[in-house]
């Protein structure tokens, strides 16, 4: 058995291993979907295929719609040679419950996937086409926070926005002059309004893709590619909107365990792969059951009824205390500390960090104690409702294959929302003093511990891909394992005072002493990461 259009028709042989194969014929939908396209999502990972496209097959399968969405690549052109066309855009969901069951379904509602990148032509002008196409109703990303930024940690444009800004429409390399350019070829076809969606998981996600959109056209005004016209419509928001999201849905890198219990089945060819850009991608996705997706509600071509598959639809205040909720306190703030602790204490898994006494204190700390007091109540979801299952379910499913290493990905650009915002609510409160935190303050030091890139019994390990590693690393360079004295207030205050990592000045606010002390702990030798979480944790 081998995924294919093809083989699905054998649904008898399908349903025997008790995989669920899509209510729809797959032809129908790719025909409907070419033909009137309405959705296009760029980033073609886990996530996508796990979330979005199953959003989508709920849809088709309620009737509500008939077609399915494209997903378009920025980046790693692998992922789409090696999971879309091989198998008719076909992929299987393995959602990993909590007993150890395993839930499959095809997920049938992809009609291609496409690399967005001039150098693949025919890909390219599809995507233009469907960008003409008036039927296009929104856009949609997962893409990583550091797919929009266009600017440095010194707050200056990068050498690769600047590159783009100079080579104008269709010709650039970077997410955000790509989808510019997209964007150019829907106003020459008459303008027909759309929406533009993050969902990546970032504050204010849709201002940061808004920013990347409307900064490139503007530079490509400046250097004469555009018109004015041009700008004016992608920054009316009654054209082109720019809708905040919070989303949220656990999905690890496909697994090889995963593969091997669909192999057992009979299901040929569902190997890993890892392309030579890092992705890991296969015929399946492996994911959580939990998720959530709240859009705030501004569509000015129509949206599909999305709401029918779940999905909040709500206004932008409700929106960014979701997302606030999330990201600053309920969830993303935990994963940060786990990750950055697991990958120093050698731990594979998020969930065999659940059960390390220590580990599951300081998320509980940061949570519930330093987190919860500046939370505010989104009305839709409730903020202790959300992080108990994180804590007491999420987190701790021993069938979850996440990995603190995927987890510490990209840390540098996580840390002023998932530390920072907490702290600046605690400066805007006359009732709190920052000073008083001290979960938060280690999970920065733990972080600054994990960057020296050793781990606690001071053997080397390989720090997960970051922009700002290299810079960090040797900001860090003068810290020497067994000698806390080499942890300086010279060394450190360029890092803590940079209001780019932390949302705010920490040597202002007041942490960088508590910081400080805490790394000179952490660094004092052998297993000095363990007796500082026991000191701080076990009082």
């Amino acid at each position: 058995m081998k995924l294919s259009y093809e083989s699905i028709q054998n649904c008898e042989a399908w349903e025997k291993i008790c995989v669920k194969l899509p209510s729809f014929d797959w032809k129908d939908m790719y025909a409907e979907t070419a033909a009137h396209p309405t959705w296009v999502h760029f980033g073609s990972g886990s996530l996508f295929r796990a979330f979005h496209a199953m959003l989508q097959q709920s849809l088709v399968e309620q009737g509500l719609v008939k077609g399915g969405l494209y997903t378009a690549e920025t980046f790693d052109y692998e992922m789409v040679e090696a999971s879309y066309a091989p198998y008719d855009n076909l992929s299987i969901l393995v959602t990993l419950m909590p007993d150890g069951n395993l839930e499959k379904t095809v997920v049938g509602t992809v009609a291609g996937g496409l690399r967005a990148d001039p150098a693949y032509p025919e890909d390219y002008e599809r995507l233009k086409e469907i960008f003409r196409n008036p039927s296009l109703q929104l856009i949609t990303f997962t893409i990583t926070e550091k797919g929009y930024a266009l600017t440095g940690i010194d707050g200056k444009f990068t050498a690769l926005a600047e590159a783009d800004f100079a080579a104008g429409p269709h010709k650039g390399k970077l997410a955000m002059s790509k989808v510019a350019s997209l964007l150019l070829e829907r106003f020459h076809a008459g303008g027909t309004p759309m929406a533009v969606v993050s969902t990546d998981n970032c504050s204010h996600n849709g201002a940061k893709v808004r920013a990347g959109v409307t900064t490139m056209a503007e530079k490509w005004l400046e250097n004469g590619f555009v018109s004015q016209a041009f700008v004016d419509w992608v920054e009316d928001e009654e054209k082109v909107s720019f809708p905040w999201t919070m989303i949220d849905k656990i999905t690890p890198r496909p697994a090889q365990n995963v593969a091997d219990e669909l192999q057992k089945l009979g299901i040929e060819n569902v190997n890993v792969t890892v392309t030579s850009k890092g992705g890991y991608t296969a015929a399946f996705v492996n994911a959580e059951k939990p998720q959530y997706l709240v859009i705030e509600d501004r569509f000015p071509n129509g949206r599909p009824p999305l709401e029918k598959a779940g999905v909040y639809f709500t206004d932008r205040d409700t929106v960014n205390n979701v997302e606030k909720m999330k990201v600053t306190t309920c969830l993303n703030p935990l994963h940060t500390a786990l990750a950055v602790s697991g990958c120093i204490l050698g731990y594979e898994t998020i969930a065999q960090e659940m059960r390390d006494p220590e580990l599951r204190k300081l998320v509980e700390k940061i949570g519930y104690v330093e987190g919860m007091p500046v939370v505010t109540d989104p009305g839709i979801i409730k903020p202790m409702d959300f992080i108990h299952e994180v804590i007491d379910r999420r987190l701790p499913n021993p069938f979850m294959p996440d990995t603190p290493q995927r987890i510490a990905m990209d840390t540098s650009q996580k840390v002023a929302i998932r530390f920072g915002e907490t702290i600046k609510s605690y400066v805007a409160r006359d009732d709190l003093d920052p000073k008083s935190l001290t979960y938060i303050p280690l999970a920065i030091a733990l972080w600054l511990r994990y960057l020296l890139a050793l781990d606690d019994e001071g053997k080397p390990f390989e720090c997960s891909s970051d922009p700002m590693l290299e810079t960090l690393q040797t900001q860090l360079a003068g810290v020497e394992l067994g000698k806390p004295e080499t942890v300086t207030d010279e060394v450190l205050k360029p890092i803590l005072s940079n209001e780019v990592i932390f949302a705010s000045n920490l040597v202002e606010v007041g942490l960088a002493e508590k910081i400080t002390g805490m790394l000179r702990e952490l660094v004092a030798g052998s297993g000095a990461v363990r007796a500082t979480l026991r000191k701080y944790l076990n009082d």
